[in-house]
């Protein structure tokens, strides 16, 4: 392994390219304890491309023979050249060719990205490294430029440069903060959303998680968690029927209801995972007077649509479902609840893949509450939040979409100890479970989201808690995104920092249920609490 990395590197190197040493990880102010990389197997080596570094996400299964190799190659070569037709790929064609023409190599993209710090500033993570190799190989080999080889660097291309191209696309969280930073508007988030969608669409290659039990178990059941639609309407009841309880409040949760002004869009992880999520939206729009319902056909119960991490087919799918839903129901808009991606899936991208004629007005959860909250339409106590919060920034809803001020506007109505994130609004860091890694479990994704895509987030909440960080003072963090959460709660998790800390976490909903004072006190929980 050379300790300089060149491009050339890709097509070469026999072997893994790279490793991290742990020791060279920033410091944070907490106390946070490295995860040791977990070995691949001998088996693992003997048959799967884990070829590029400490990870690997897609398994990509090694040649057997030359014949192998040309056809991964060629395969490869195909769907590229997919890519940069209009007929194949009219949703991010021009933005795709105006990076691939006008990066001058001047890093500003480093700089911004939390990876390539966070790895220790290494050469592989830079932005424009993979980027780099796409756009060398697309000059070189589908474009045909004259002189290519000389005028951008030669580019070799076998199946190891294909291998460790598809995997280097999931060493980004497409966050685009490299895009936000890029003096011309180079977009390498973009790029390495379409590395992903060539891999998927045309070598069939993806993570089982966005893919067969993301994509198709949502298409197939109706659900990315596999639960049906008796199924999650029994869990709702048992969820108001709890939260009733718990909250001193009735709380009945519409489904089907035709004509109604709102159809809520939820994540249905968090009927699983957090249902106090759930209750908290059902509550906060009962009490504010909203005609709203839910969903019980299949798939649009569940926004969640991890199409937009990987393939623009089944996203597709995904979102024409949503609107189908909201047809049929007659609803005057959908109402995206505190997923960051169902935002980005049901608006930015729905709006290039789906015919005007299906499509429903859309409008993000944070905007709603804010009416709601600053309406006057709840009876609110503030001071029950009297403990400090700061907020993460999903980066699809603030980054893409600019919904940057709606969230603040509650926060600081609802919360007196309210601190912002250093870093925060449009120029905030990804969690590092974005694009897809926050449901990721193959192999030793684990130790790379607690490692390094989801060390910059523990560097922004202690430097958000510094002055009273320890148990002795409850905080809570204020994560308005399902994935986001599950993230968080990993990282929170491992590093013991619920004890060490008095963190708590959790959506914008239970904090504003939490200052209700028509809601028995004590919403929020921290570790202890009975």
């Amino acid at each position: 392994m050379k300790d300089k990395l060149s491009l050339k590197d890709v097509s070469t190197v026999e072997g893994q390219m790279v490793s991290i040493d742990l020791k060279d990880l920033p410091e944070l102010a907490l106390d946070v304890k490295p995860m040791p990389w977990k070995p691949f197997t001998d088996e693992q080596k003997e048959n799967t491309a884990c070829i590029l570094d400490d990870v690997c996400v897609l398994n990509i299964p090694k040649p057997k023979n030359p014949q192998e190799e040309e056809e991964l190659v060629n395969r490869f070569l195909t769907g590229m050249r997919k890519l940069f037709s209009k007929e194949n790929n009219w949703t991010c064609l021009p933005m795709l060719e105006s990076s691939m023409e006008n990066c001058v190599q001047c890093n500003s993209c480093s700089q911004a990205c939390h990876l390539w710090e966070m790895s220790g500033e290494n050469e592989m993570y830079r932005p424009n490294y993979r980027s780099e190799i796409f756009r060398r190989i697309y000059k070189q080999y589908v474009k045909k430029e004259p002189l290519a080889k000389w005028r951008y660097g030669d580019m070799g291309l076998n199946w190891k440069t294909v291998a460790r191209l598809g995997e280097l696309a999931y060493r980004c969280n497409l966050c685009r903060r490299c895009a936000q930073t890029c003096p011309i508007g180079v977009d390498n988030g973009l790029i390495a959303r379409e590395i992903r969608k060539l891999f998927s669409q045309e070598l069939g290659i993806h993570p089982r998680e966005l893919h067969e039990k993301g994509t198709m178990n949502q298409l197939k059941v109706g659900s990315s968690t596999g639960m049906t639609p008796d199924v999650v309407r029994e869990n709702v009841e048992f969820i108001d029927e709890d939260y009733s309880e718990i909250t001193g409040v009735g709380i009945t949760t519409p489904f089907d209801v035709k004509g109604a002004d709102i159809m809520l869009l939820h994540n249905a992880g968090e009927i699983m995972a957090w249902p106090e999520n759930i209750a908290a939206f059902s509550l906060i729009f009962q009490e504010a007077g909203l005609s709203w319902t839910l969903s019980s056909k299949a798939v649009a119960y569940d926004g969640v649509n991890y199409g937009v991490f990987y393939d623009d087919a089944q996203l597709a799918r995904i979102a024409l479902d949503h609107m189908l839903a909201a047809k049929e129901l007659g609803v005057k808009k959908i109402v995206v609840g505190e997923c960051g991606h169902a935002h980005k899936a049901i608006t930015v991208v729905a709006d290039r893949v789906i015919p005007y004629e299906y499509q429903v007005p859309r409008e993000s959860c944070y905007v709603t509450l804010r009416d709601i909250v600053l309406g006057g339409r709840l009876k609110l106590d503030p001071s029950r939040n009297d403990f400090p919060v700061t907020l993460h920034d999903p980066c699809n809803a603030v980054r893409l979409m600019g919904i940057v001020k709606p969230q603040r506007d509650i926060l600081h109505k609802i919360a007196p100890k309210f601190r912002e994130m250093p870093c925060h609004g449009v120029d905030n860091y990804c969690c590092g479970g974005g694009s897809g890694f926050a449901i990721m479990t193959r192999n030793n994704i684990d130790e790379w989201r607690g490692n390094i895509s989801g060390r910059k987030k523990l560097w922004q909440i202690g430097e958000a808690f510094k002055e009273c960080l320890g148990p002795e003072t409850k905080k809570y963090i204020c994560a308005p995104c399902s994935n986001c959460k599950g993230q968080i709660r990993e990282l929170l998790e491992h590093n013991d920092l619920y004890s060490k800390n008095s963190f708590a976490y959790g959506g914008l909903v239970e904090l504003i249920v939490n200052a209700m004072s028509n809601v028995e006190p004590g919403f929020i929980k921290w570790e202890g609490d009975e």
